[in-house]
């Protein structure tokens, strides 16, 4: 069993299994249908108020790790239910749209679940 994470612009490919987008807003540019996404899981995502703050500056990426964990600690029926798909496909993929895939809140999530596979 493994939890990755992916850009939702590369190829799905069938080794991702169930991919779970984990952005708040739907990818520019991408038909769900290209997406190939299973579940949008906005809920689990930054508020909007957390992404508009770290705008991607990598300067505030300790800070908003942290942040993001706090958030996230209000959210544990939603990583229990990546955890239950985890067990039943064996591979879920946490797809997102941000270029920077170390600086991204995917990383964070496979972190927090204790992912075993790392980024693709």
């Amino acid at each position: 069993m493994a939890i990755r994470m992916k850009r939702v612009y590369e190829a799905p490919a069938d080794e991702d299994g169930y991919r779970v987008l984990v952005d708040r807003l739907w990818p520019r540019g991408l038909s769900e249908h290209a997406a190939r996404v299973d579940l949008w899981l906005r809920g689990i995502a930054p508020t909007t108020e957390l992404r508009t703050w770290y705008g991607h500056d990598v300067q505030r990426w300790p800070e908003f790790r942290e942040r993001y964990r706090v958030e996230l600690s209000q959210h544990g029926d939603l990583l229990d239910l990546i955890r239950d798909i985890e067990r039943h496909r064996e591979v879920v993929t946490l797809v997102f749209g941000a270029k920077d895939a170390e600086h991204s809140q995917a990383a964070v999530l496979l972190d927090i679940l204790g992912g075993r596979g790392s980024p693709s």
